[in-house]
């Protein structure tokens, strides 16, 4: 049963009182200008062959950082892969020159013999003035890749392993490594695996959308997360349902169902001088089968309990009008879309986040 625009205006609005008299407000927290940056993810659609006049293709992380300068954002989220000295001295002049700041993505190691291009692109983050380095254990999504328990469990033993491998490389070169809440670990398997290892050198990218596939409730994956949190993928989220569970996807800021004031706060509370990574894809949305027996293959200890609050959450907050699918426009149609969702986001962390 869908709810109507009144009733979850009037949710949302009871909830953000309820807040403001909880917490303080962002104003309390001597906000630095320009908090927010971009993550590369969010232009996924730019690195892609045949681009236009007004949005041309990008073939690395130059032409995006010239963007992003352009943009006058505080910084960004930037692919490091194969930077050679003059290119590292192009990203560095440019960030110094700009005033921003920027944070870099690298490929986890999975081997021993994974460990020598690792820290070639770590070292090359941090000549070019990166401190912060984000990493994904998983490419794909839980619920999609592992069709048994037994597969996961390979899985987590392959990862933990890749974060053993990883961590003296950041720890010799006095750099962070942000491990991504994925679509791969849970809030609580995420917050072992950081205290297990108790490293100043390993925290978290806490993406505030992605875990609303695991029928977590994302203020509470934010409240977990964030006093592990080095750096964010900070979206909006809007959900539609559909036969076997509902449909995800990213949406301009202030157009979804999240509580960004919340969430930005209680990240801030435990890191002031987090940035905020706008990652607002372009895309259609996923589909999250959790009515399918198969969905729930890796998830062993959830419980019935939870799973009905994440319902009852989802059913308050449905779309009153269905998402926007990408593969419905012309690729020109959807660069230029990717582009005005990003200005989108941009506009409403300025007037109504204060982060910029």
């Amino acid at each position: 049963m869908k709810t109507s625009l009144n009733r979850r205006s009037f949710i949302k609005s009871t909830a953000l009182a309820a807040t403001a008299a909880a917490l303080p407000s962002l104003s309390s927290f001597n906000v630095a200008p320009n908090l927010v940056g971009i993550s590369v993810a969010s232009y996924h659609l730019r690195f892609r062959d045949g681009g236009s006049t007004a949005h041309p293709t990008w073939n690395g992380a130059l032409p995006m950082t010239k963007h992003l300068s352009e943009l006058g954002v505080g910084g960004g989220q930037i692919g490091v892969r194969n930077w050679d000295t003059n290119y590292i001295k192009q990203i560095r002049d440019l960030k110094e020159s700009s005033g921003m700041w920027l944070e870099g993505q690298i490929r986890m190691p999975k081997t021993e013999s994974d460990l020598v291009e690792f820290e070639t692109n770590v070292k090359a983050a941090k000549e070019a003035g990166i401190e912060i380095v984000r990493v994904a254990c998983l490419s794909g999504r839980r619920y999609v890749n592992f069709q048994t328990i037994e597969e996961w469990n390979t899985f987590k033993k392959e990862s933990l392993k890749s974060i053993r491998l990883a961590e003296p490389v950041m720890r010799r070169h006095k750099m962070k490594l942000a491990i991504e809440n994925h679509k791969d670990w849970t809030a609580d398997e995420l917050v072992k695996i950081l205290k297990d290892y108790d490293s100043e050198y390993l925290g978290c990218n806490l993406d505030t959308g992605n875990n609303i596939s695991f029928m977590e409730n994302p203020y509470d994956v934010v409240e977990k997360l964030a006093p592990y949190t080095m750096t964010t993928h900070f979206k909006d989220m809007g959900i539609e349902e559909y036969e076997d569970g509902f449909l995800l996807s990213e949406v301009p800021f202030g157009t979804g169902f999240l509580d960004l004031n919340k969430m930005a706060m209680t990240i801030r509370r435990h890191n002031p001088s987090v940035k905020f990574n706008l990652e607002m894809m372009t895309r259609d949305p996923l589909p999250i089968p959790f009515l399918t027996d198969q969905y729930w293959a890796t998830f062993g200890n959830t419980t019935g309990k939870d799973v009905a609050k994440s319902v009852k959450l989802l059913r308050e907050n449905y779309n009153d009008k269905p998402l926007t699918r990408t593969t419905r426009k012309t690729f020109h149609q959807q660069l230029a879309l990717e582009e005005a969702n990003q200005i989108a986001c941009l506009d409403f962390a300025r007037k109504e986040l204060g982060l910029m």
